[in-house]
């Protein structure tokens, strides 16, 4: 259902806005796929278990959750744990099951199988399911309002399709919203909004009841550059104010900007989910790059070197194509070390008291778009074996066969 349709009936977000509707009726990679190992890598030692989350602090806990269309299942089995305060991201490509889950978890459609928990209540019991929604704002594709009223226009017919009183406390409420969304002060009405406007808009309808979470699909899907930017201050400032918010989105670079844990599924399975900074503490490391050429296989041997001769806070390192934009140093690779990347100041002093100085020696932070590839089977990863050889171009691999 789109916007089309809101000139005919009473319907302002005809998409979903979750919490109205239910209440009412209840009452990189570097840019590039070319990574060269060098050999001799050394595992790190593996980091303790991280701290398991109370019962209260779990606002949303699926188990094996699953939906199937005929013969075909969409959603197996997945078990999601979003925890108060976070800003959790479903992520994965289109059609990987993403906003089925999250339209189970709405009552949009039931499950083919398994469980959800909404604030500690299993949801199939009782009205468990109504009385959470209550607490819970959402939109589920592009929100559509009537193109001819102002946002507070619009969003007074959300307050009364809600069930709000009309009083003094709705209409403050209503500003105070516009104002956290940013659209306070724009009186046009809805036809002359930006994509990113409406989008914005969509979330004031969502936040007009003071949800503890608010649950969003796709939401800087078809945003211009600016518009994404909006979206992603306005999802870290509803985080800031104490609101859980959860999200989905193939936008991988954007998830990582504002998300604290996430999940990723494919082909409606659930790959992994976690805190953010623990999946990416594995692709961490130093980057270093040089102004002579011949000096990377000349420190590449000297961090072997290193490993064998006990370095345990080096674990290897890898030949790089550089980010793109970034500068390209002679021959055109780096030298990623594989070592923590506060140790940065280590890996240049190591190759300093070899005679060797680097051009550039900065952190390389992993990436969830790095991630997801390397976890999927997305990424092919070339592997070469250090050899005092120098590569001439992007197509002979570093250390390559002479």
């Amino acid at each position: 259902m789109r916007a089309g349709i809101a000139t005919i009936t009473p319907i302002y977000l005809l998409s979903l806005i979750v919490w109205s509707s239910l209440a009412c009726r209840s009452g990189g990679a570097w840019g590039r796929t070319s990574v060269l190992s060098i050999e001799a890598s050394v595992a790190g030692a593996p980091s303790g278990p991280p701290e398991p989350a109370t019962a209260a602090d779990i606002i949303l806990r699926t188990e094996k959750l699953s939906k199937r269309f005929g013969n075909r299942l969409v959603v197996n089995e997945i078990g999601l744990e979003v925890r108060r305060g976070d800003v959790f991201g479903l992520l994965g490509p289109n059609g990987s099951g993403k906003t089925t889950t999250l339209r189970m978890i709405l009552n949009l459609i039931w499950p083919t199988a398994g469980s959800i928990y909404l604030f500690g209540q299993n949801t199939a019991e009782g009205n468990n399911h109504h009385a959470a929604l209550r607490r819970i704002g959402a939109i589920v594709e592009q929100p559509a309002f009537y193109p001819y009223l102002t946002g507070a226009e619009n969003l007074q017919g959300v307050a009364v399709f809600a069930g709000l009183a009309d009083a003094a406390t709705t209409r403050n409420r209503i500003q105070e919203v516009l104002t956290t969304v940013g659209l306070a002060t724009y009186q046009g009405s809805y036809r002359t909004y930006s994509l990113g406007m409406k989008q914005r808009l969509g979330i004031a309808a969502a936040l007009l009841t003071s949800p503890e979470l608010i649950i969003l699909d796709e939401p800087t899907n078809g945003l211009d550059p600016a518009g994404m930017v909006d979206v992603r201050a306005l999802i870290g400032r509803l985080a800031q104010g104490g609101t859980t918010v959860l999200l989905s989105s193939h936008l991988l670079h954007e998830v990582q900007q504002v998300c604290t844990r996430v999940a990723i599924l494919k082909d409606g399975k659930l790959l992994t989910q976690g805190a953010v900074s623990e999946l990416l503490a594995s692709s961490t490391g130093v980057l270093v790059s040089f102004a002579q050429a011949e000096q990377l296989p000349q420190a590449a041997g000297i961090l072997l070197d290193a490993i064998k001769n006990g370095a345990d806070w080096l674990r290897g390192a890898q030949y790089v194509l550089p980010e793109p934009g970034s500068w390209t140093p002679p021959g055109g690779w780096c030298l990623l070390a594989d070592a923590p990347a506060d140790r940065a100041a280590d890996v240049n002093a190591l190759l300093g008291g070899h005679g060797i100085y680097p051009a550039e020696v900065r952190r390389s932070e992993g990436n969830l778009e790095q991630y997801f590839l390397k976890l999927t089977g997305g990424q092919q990863q070339q592997s070469a074996t250090v050899v005092p050889l120098m590569p001439t171009s992007h197509d002979q691999q570093p250390g390559g066969n002479a």
